[in-house]
């Protein structure tokens, strides 16, 4: 199993620039889902961000695993997360973020809830080649009452769409916000996850 612990390390393409440990300053921690479908890019983007080593759980993919996982679309894939992604990301002297990715497959179901509990929200990871696979996780965070952003992943290939049609076909509510993003890119994953902190603050401060 491909695993290894935040203390082991930087990450050798990205290190830390304040090391592994955190700032003394930190005052708030915020549990960070990182979900969709399988094969959707999670891990890429929780390994993009992190600061610290990320922890993997992946295994390579079995024959037997092709009977239940859909490979359509995602062609070169041999290895799927089992378990969870961890990473972290301190956006402020003060805010950090613990990023949670969920395996995407419907028989992790429920590993998935038990990594959800005490997540302040979530941000889906979406395939425009695949839109439809992205409605399981969708209902599963609706049913735990946990708010969510979404984010079309980048892949090459795959067909864009209009912003409004995107949403019509994930049948997003209105302030749901919805937004591009390339999970290999930091600029572009680091916005993704600072539109959704956003947007989950402005939701705090509307229900107080």
């Amino acid at each position: 199993m491909a695993s290894v612990l935040a203390s082991d390390g930087l990450a050798p393409d990205r290190p830390a620039p304040h090391g592994v440990y955190l700032r003394d300053t930190v005052r708030t921690a915020v549990k960070l889902l990182i979900v969709g479908p399988f094969a959707v890019g999670k891990t890429t983007f929780v390994g993009t961000l992190s600061e610290i080593r990320p922890l993997r759980t992946e295994e390579t993919m079995t024959q037997a695993g092709a009977l239940v996982d859909d490979l359509a679309g995602v062609d070169g894939k041999n290895t799927t997360t089992v378990a969870l992604d961890f990473g972290r990301l301190t956006l402020s002297d003060e805010l950090v973020l613990y990023l949670f990715g969920a395996p995407g497959q419907q028989r992790f179901t429920r590993v998935w809830k038990d990594i959800a509990y005490g997540s302040l929200g979530a941000l889906v990871l979406v395939d425009t080649r695949r839109l439809e696979q992205s409605f399981e996780v969708m209902s599963l965070l609706e049913e735990l009452r946990i708010p969510y952003a979404v984010a079309v992943n980048s892949f090459d290939g795959a067909p864009a769409f209009p912003a409004e049609e995107l949403r019509d076909a994930l049948d997003l509510l209105p302030g749901t916000p919805l937004m591009s993003c390339d999970a290999r890119d930091v600029t572009s994953s680091t916005q993704a996850l600072v539109t959704l902190v956003e947007y989950l603050l402005t939701r705090n401060q509307e229900t107080e």
